[in-house]
């Protein structure tokens, strides 16, 4: 994702992390109407935390880049 800046990556990791809070509440639930009974499945809780790593890596990577810890250089003369 090219351009993405600290501010979007932190946001979309608290995004996903509030997903993956309402998720361990209610992942799924099942309702019967008039005899016919249906389930509905949410999202699945391991692709969420995949997201998380994802984006925890990007605001790791951003964070690191915005205090100038990124790459360490050596200048030989």
């Amino acid at each position: 994702m090219a351009g993405i800046t600290l501010a979007q990556a932190e946001a979309k990791l608290t995004l996903w992390l509030a997903a993956e809070e309402s998720l361990a509440v209610s992942q799924s639930y099942e309702i019967e109407v008039e005899g016919n009974r249906r389930s509905l499945t949410r999202a699945d809780l391991a692709e969420v935390g995949k997201r998380i790593t994802y984006w925890q890596g990007w605001v790791t990577r951003l964070s690191g880049a915005a205090t100038g810890a990124g790459r360490t250089r050596t200048i030989v003369n």
